[in-house]
């Protein structure tokens, strides 16, 4: 499974493909940073990231996309530059067909270090042990991108399944049609 993780923000969108599978070492493909200038209009910051998230995009060919759900900060510029870089990656990926799986901060770090609270620093030394790098990917949103594409890979057979299982037990439970009036009814001889 190839996937690129995003870290969206509007300075600094971090971007990481990984290739691999659950259970094997894993493989880094490629990592970087998309910037846009603080200063510049937010139209053209946004197109910025969408070229740049293209590229990556034709590039690597991901098969799947991850990228770092938004969640609430006190800074409420914060929160909406980020949802807007994440818009449009999710936008890119769908423009393509690519499925979008959306994971908290939290989940991510759980997924890499074990500990739902892990700091910057820990994340980016278990994505260099995980990846068999030589030093943590900088900036850390860089390595924030990758750790996102190493949490999917890791979780996306398990959600896999139980979305299977969802859909089964629904299936089960579909109630029958009555037979209606109209139906044909065979008379059997005494």
């Amino acid at each position: 499974m190839r996937v690129l993780g995003v870290d969206p923000g509007l300075t600094r969108c971090g971007v990481g493909v990984v290739e691999g599978v659950a259970g094997r070492p894993l493989t880094m493909l490629g990592v970087g940073v998309v910037r846009t200038a603080s200063d510049a209009e937010l139209g053209h910051r946004l197109v910025a990231i969408e070229r740049g998230i293209e590229e990556w995009l034709d590039e690597h060919r991901p098969e799947y996309v991850a990228v770092e759900r938004v969640f609430a900060q006190h800074n409420v510029r914060t929160v909406m530059g980020t949802a807007q870089a994440s818009a449009v990656a999710m936008l890119c990926a769908s423009r393509r067909g690519i499925p979008v799986a959306l994971h908290t901060p939290s989940e991510v770090k759980a997924a890499v270090t074990g500990s739902g609270r892990a700091d910057k620093a820990q994340v980016g030394a278990m994505v260099t042990r995980l990846l068999r790098l030589d030093a943590p990917p900088k900036p850390a949103d860089a390595a924030d991108a990758l750790a996102l594409a190493i949490c999917h890979i890791w979780r996306a057979p398990a959600v896999n399944r139980l979305q299977q299982a969802h859909a089964a037990a629904a299936a089960a439970h579909v109630p029958r049609v009555p037979r209606t009036a109209a139906a044909p009814v065979r008379k059997v001889p005494r």
